[in-house]
């Protein structure tokens, strides 16, 4: 892991000394990190592979969902955004269908999950609790209370309306309503330290999903049509009905011109797609030991090396066996 970050650490040095041989092999790629944990790492990922495996010379631009995409249709640049949430950015399918931009491949191999969950070990004990009619014929189980969004999150919207199609609090579940984000993480992690039971909702790929092993119940098929009415808040509770989660499209994005550019780069982000639980595992060992972007790289690459094997060219791996 050391080796991986002095090569880091050392790019910007070494790609300045080869930049003749850089630009032979690759040329100039600008890539998107978007401003929170997984994004600056998986940025961090695909630029050492980059300048390391395909002698690219990368510049990282610091962004987020909407000026990124913005920056898409404006100026065709960055040439490479991951994890760009397509739920939260409208344009982007207009983007893709006028060809400006191309949809390369998931970067979270499940899309982002969203669902109600319970700890494993609670599903190890009493396999009945992977189904929410489970759930809603043993209560006690599971302490007899459904953790909640907090206020303002759309999933709060969501969470109210299933509690009444599901008859949570008919069926002796009160619904706790947290009042942040951290607060609802601190539950599960306090559930955890007293090997207390814990039911309710929660999203991933994520730090907390890496540290806690925890199984998503089954609260239904999937119903899209079902699901946009359950989103909405003023849906008349007639209207509301069963429907799990889909997962949210995260995409790697790309610009057309750089498709065309740099195909065998462009091959690595089609093939860069991070299994769900892996992300999740990377973002808690980041937040337990406080770590930067590169260091999480560093982790991913040295714990998930065959898995970086799979994504690059026979020319790429060449040079990356000699670091990995």
């Amino acid at each position: 892991m050391k080796k991986i970050m002095m090569s880091m650490m050392g790019a910007a040095i070494g790609v300045g000394m080869m930049s003749n041989v850089a630009k032979a092999d690759c040329g100039e790629v600008s890539i998107g990190a978007m401003g929170w944990a997984s994004g600056e790492s998986i940025t961090a990922v695909a630029t050492f592979v980059l300048e390391q495996g395909y002698g690219c010379t990368v510049s990282v631009v610091p962004t987020d969902t909407v000026p990124a995409v913005t920056s898409l249709a404006e100026n065709g640049q960055p040439d490479i955004v991951p994890e760009v949430w397509k739920n939260s950015a409208p344009v982007y399918s207009e983007l893709e269908e006028a060809g400006k931009v191309i949809t390369a491949s998931p970067v979270f191999a499940n899309g982002g999950e969203e669902g109600w969950w319970i700890p494993t070990s609670l599903v190890n004990k009493h396999p009945e609790l992977k189904t929410l009619e489970g759930i809603l014929a043993n209560p006690e189980l599971v302490g007899g209370r459904f953790h909640n969004c907090p206020v303002g999150w759309g999933c709060r919207i969501l969470n109210d309306n299933l509690k009444i199609v599901h008859q949570l609090e008919a069926n002796g579940i009160e619904v706790f309503d947290h009042g942040s984000g951290a607060n609802l993480g601190a539950s599960i992690a306090s559930a955890f330290a007293d090997d207390a039971p814990w039911f309710g909702y929660y999203w991933g790929p994520t730090a907390v999903l890496g540290k806690y092993e925890m199984t998503k119940v089954d609260i239904g098929d999937v119903d899209m049509a079902q699901h946009a009415i359950n989103a909405k808040e003023d849906s008349p509770e007639n209207t509301l009905g069963v429907s799990g989660f889909p997962s949210a499209p995260v995409l790697n994005a790309v610009t057309a011109d750089f498709a065309n550019r740099e195909p065998e780069a462009f091959k690595f982000i089609q093939n860069m797609s991070f299994p769900n639980d892996v992300m999740s595992k990377m973002l808690a060992w980041k937040e337990a030991n406080n770590a930067s972007a590169d260091e999480a790289a560093a982790w991913f690459l040295t714990n998930h090396t065959d898995m970086v094997m799979s994504w690059v060219n026979a020319d790429a791996k060449a040079k990356l066996e000699a670091l990995l």
